[in-house]
């Protein structure tokens, strides 16, 4: 005990709330176990996430609240109430939660507690209250299992969101490989049936041989033919078509447009109207035509196999089903893999800007649960700017042992007066059956508890920034207020 320090006794005890049902033996035993303890105006009585060892009851003064949110200390209670408790309120839990501080108590003024070590808190409660013991008990751990399932359903409705997204974009590149394969058969019969008409014994074999010349030089033209503009493209197709008109080839304007996208010009079609003669111009113009446009068909596949490819390649890479829990993972792949998924939620007048730093080295983390993370952030930015604005990932390091992922948004901003409160399980803005509340909650236990880091957040009307702080080497496990979760 310190010169501060005074015994308390019964009759003061009584005289709190708290107490005022108790009998005789019961506030002498408090009285034999407790203390009365002063504290200066502006001191802290105890820090968040310091192991709870007592349980506080105001006797006189005034304390403020303050639980560690992203990284800041938001107060949330002042009280000058005589008999208002806090520090170990958990203490009658034992061993089966972790015994810290869930915030920062501090003294407004010259403060007066009446103080009891939490082992003795905990005795009290079960030896006294049993029943009101159990009731405690399961009202905690039917809230956390609560809680848990809740945010087990809050990962399957993403998860269903981002199937359906994933399904969407899956079935777009395939139907269009279908559809060019149909094409690609009915091309390649066509061409079988011209290359009969033209090898028929009257295109000498030379000829011939100087056509298949040509029709080789115009598969790989078309390969790597650019894409005209709109109207560059109109003009090349009218002047082909006139060629051709003038040269008796039938339904030029049908035939222009294949050969024009597979980068052909007059200069050629008169190489091959010297090759083979005008008598067989239009069998190998048409032959030709069919050569150029199943190259571009099979291009098409190769892109929309590619695409699908790519597509199951960033779900791979989203779910890190095949990963051990905890691996060195790059950031920048986990990112562009979360905005591939999302690709189907996020609108066309939306634009995203990316702005990485490639030479940030890969980091021990939780790949899946990253993930999780950037969905709820990307998808909080895209709800706040409807259906316009820009979405901003961009990556960077901080002293050289943290690395840095911003995710910004020009939405409406969030407002101040409810910013103290987005990190709150159960707290939204949306309306009902639109949000669970939960999103942000899982972000900041993912990233704080998970990975010993941090989430930061600045807004203003138009530019609203998460910032997630996660460190680049693996820490040990915190014991510092940083790491405490407000209650």
């Amino acid at each position: 005990m310190t010169a501060s320090d005074r015994p308390s006794s019964p009759e003061e005890l009584r005289g709190l709330f708290l107490f005022e049902k108790l009998d005789d033996g019961q506030l002498r035993w408090l009285v034999e176990r407790g203390r009365v303890e002063t504290r200066a105006a502006g001191s802290d009585v105890y820090h968040e996430g310091e192991p709870a060892t007592c349980f506080f009851v105001l006797l006189s003064g005034s304390i403020a609240l303050a639980p560690s949110v992203h990284g800041n200390e938001v107060e949330v209670k002042r009280t000058d109430l005589r008999g208002a408790y806090a520090g170990a309120t958990q203490a009658y839990l034992g061993d089966r939660v972790e015994q810290v501080y869930p915030n920062t108590m501090r003294a407004v003024s010259d403060s007066e507690f009446f103080v009891l070590p939490a082992e003795d808190f905990a005795t009290a409660v079960s030896t006294w209250f049993p029943m009101a013991l159990h009731l405690l008990d399961g009202l905690f751990f039917g809230t956390q299992a609560t809680y848990l399932m809740l945010s087990e359903r809050e990962r399957l409705l993403a998860l269903g969101s981002l199937s359906a997204g994933l399904t969407h974009e899956l079935n777009n590149p395939a139907a269009a490989a279908v559809r060019a394969t149909e094409a690609l058969r009915d091309r390649v019969a066509a061409m079988r049936h011209k290359l009969a008409m033209i090898a028929d014994g009257r295109l000498d074999g030379s000829r011939l041989h100087q056509l298949v010349e040509l029709q080789d030089t115009a598969v790989k033209q078309a390969a790597s033919a650019p894409a005209l503009p709109a109207m560059q493209a109109s003009d090349a197709e009218d002047e082909l078509s006139d060629w051709l008109d003038g040269r008796g080839v039938a339904g030029a304007w049908d035939i222009a447009p294949t050969l024009v996208a597979g980068g052909v010009g007059v200069p050629w079609l008169a190489t091959v109207a010297d090759t083979v003669g005008d008598d067989h111009l239009d069998s190998a113009v048409r032959w030709l035509a069919y050569a150029i446009d199943t190259e571009l068909l099979m291009g098409e596949i190769d892109d929309a196999v590619t695409r699908v490819s790519d597509l199951v390649g960033a779900a791979k890479q989203y779910s890190q089903l095949d990963r051990a829990p905890q691996q060195t993972v790059d950031v920048h792949q986990l990112l562009d893999a979360t905005l591939t998924m999302l690709r189907a939620k996020i609108p066309q007048g939306i634009g995203i800007v990316k702005e990485y730093d490639r030479t940030l080295p890969e980091i021990p983390a939780y790949g899946a649960e990253l993930n999780q993370v950037w969905t709820n952030l990307i998808v909080n930015a895209v709800d706040a700017m409807g259906t316009g604005g820009t979405l901003t990932v961009r990556t960077w390091a901080e002293d050289g042992r943290r690395l840095l992922v911003e995710i910004g948004d020009t939405g409406a901003g969030i407002a101040p007066e409810i910013r103290p409160r987005i990190f709150e399980p159960f707290f939204t803005t949306k309306g009902v059956g639109e949000g669970t509340g939960l999103g942000l909650d899982i972000s900041y236990r993912i990233v704080v508890n998970k990975h010993h880091g941090d989430i930061r957040v600045e807004s203003r009307p138009g530019d609203t920034r998460f910032v997630v702080c996660l460190p680049m080497t693996q820490e040990e496990e915190p014991g510092s207020a940083g790491a405490a979760l407000p209650s």
